[in-house]
């Protein structure tokens, strides 16, 4: 039966929604910008082993892993509000501080310090902004935290390919070592992000806290006011009446992991950790990372290389912004099958060129395709999902435990790329992501319950169950 819906104030939404959503274009900038400095940084800091290269690369991610793990107590304590805050502050001084190093020990404390911005980011945009939207339109709304992302991987591969000048064809390492990039535009791409981290830093301040934040500390006056600018004085009366029975338990003010381990918890708590791995381990991210070693080893040169990074990004924003779109019409599980059955095929694919020794454009396509499916689907849904599944009172230490899974997933796959290729060559490695990519499509169709158009509190009845007041 058709409701009448609250009017809500879109332009509070959205301004609310596209300022918290700075944290994951940070997120997106500081993630990615390594992968086009990577041909300079390497050779001024002398790194020629696997392991040294892998390290350079995945440092951010270790840092990620202690950003996700400390966001969930920190913000069921303090706010989301002000670690958001805290994250712009940390994107500023890294930004600055990695462009400056004079060290590869001081380079990768930097990279260390701006993975814990990324991991508090990466946690909280999206459970801010899942906190504060309408149920209507709250996979649109947290679907923009992943547009910015790919705006902020798509900016990072523009501006590495307008600061690098070009490298001659046959240039050694020494030619590079000793040229502009070698020296000093590897330095400009990561200066770059302190402009719109600082950007960030300051208009959080701006911004409301979480009205379920505020509710479950106990400001229920200030809880219901900003719900009534959302959507009026009815819509936030309902909403608080929801709220509360989520809430009625006591303690909730303490955050406690083992209440993750209640009775009902287990299984959703599996469901987010096990897609936020997936949505590392499904191998789309070493394309990011390393395309360097990707795309060389199917004939590119460095320059032509950073233009094919700009093309996956163009293909990363176009994608996202269908998946927007298509959210909250075509739902959540579905998108999710389609990019898991697609993205196994298209791995499949690219191991077989390089099984052949086939080099060429159709292995560029190959990729895109694989960009295309990835941004439509993994990219995007997987936040939304994590952002909706986990019930009020946990949903901090919840959503820390799945970040911390989908931090330590990216860091296992960044770090061990580099020892795969040289093992097992590309094509065993995009193999072996298209198997890993098999395995998430059966879990998906099995396992994942469609959450499109319901309010938090419903999600949670219908995963967890009502619980006893």
């Amino acid at each position: 039966m058709e409701t009448n819906r609250p009017a809500y104030d879109m332009r509070y939404i959205w301004l609310t929604t596209l300022v918290s959503a700075m944290g994951g274009l940070l997120f997106g900038y500081d993630w990615v910008v390594i992968g086009g400095a990577k041909p300079f940084y390497e050779k001024f800091f002398n790194l020629t082993t696997p392991s040294q290269i892998g390290w350079a690369m995945s440092s951010a991610l270790a840092g990620c892993l202690l950003g996700s793990l400390v966001s969930g107590v920190l913000s069921d304590r303090f706010g989301r509000k002000k670690l958001l805050i805290l994250a712009g502050l940390l994107f500023t001084v890294t930004g600055v501080l990695t462009a400056l190093a004079p060290s590869f020990a001081f380079f990768i404390a930097n990279r260390l310090l701006g993975g814990v911005a990324i991991g508090l980011a990466s946690n909280l945009s999206p459970m801010y902004i899942a906190e504060i939207s309408p149920p209507e339109v709250r996979g649109k709304f947290v679907s923009v935290n992943q547009l910015t992302i790919v705006i902020g991987i798509l900016a990072a591969q523009v501006v590495n390919w307008l600061i690098a000048r070009p490298v001659p064809a046959g240039a050694t390492a020494a030619d590079i070592l000793n040229s502009w990039n070698g020296q000093y535009g590897w330095r400009w791409m990561f200066g770059a992000e302190a402009v719109p981290a600082l950007l960030f830093f300051l208009l959080m301040f701006a911004v409301p806290e979480s009205p379920r934040w505020l509710a479950r500390n106990g400001r229920s006056g200030q809880a219901e006011k900003i719900l009534a600018r959302v959507g009026g004085d009815g819509f936030a009366a309902k909403a608080m009446a929801e709220i509360r029975e989520t809430l009625a338990a006591a303690d909730v003010q303490k955050v406690r992991f083992r209440a993750l381990l209640e009775p009902g918890l287990g299984k959703v708590l599996v469901i987010g950790v096990v897609l936020a791995a997936y949505q590392q381990w499904c191998g789309i991210n070493v394309i990011f990372n390393y395309a360097e070693e990707i795309f060389s080893a199917a004939g590119y040169g460095v320059s032509d290389i950073l233009f094919n990074i700009v093309i996956t990004g163009a293909v990363n924003l176009i994608f996202t912004l269908v998946a927007i779109r298509l959210v909250d019409r075509l739902g959540r599980k579905p998108l999710m099958t389609i990019g898991s059955a697609g993205l196994a095929v298209m791995f499949g694919l690219i191991g077989a060129s390089y099984a052949v020794h086939s080099r060429g454009p159709h292995l560029l396509i190959l990729v895109l395709f694989s960009m295309a499916l990835y941004a439509l689907s993994l990219a995007p849904v997987t936040w939304v999902l994590l952002s909706e599944i986990f019930p009020n009172r946990i949903r901090g230490a919840a959503m820390s435990v799945s970040t911390v899974s989908l931090w330590s997933a990216c860091f296992v796959l960044t770090y061990t790329f580099p020892l795969l290729n040289k093992g097992l060559g590309p094509a065993g490695t995009f193999w072996i992501y298209a198997g890993i990519s098999v395995l998430g499509f059966l879990f998906i169709r099995t396992r994942l319950t469609e959450t499109k158009g319901k309010t938090l509190e419903q999600i949670e009845h219908e995963l967890v169950g009502k619980r006893e007041t």
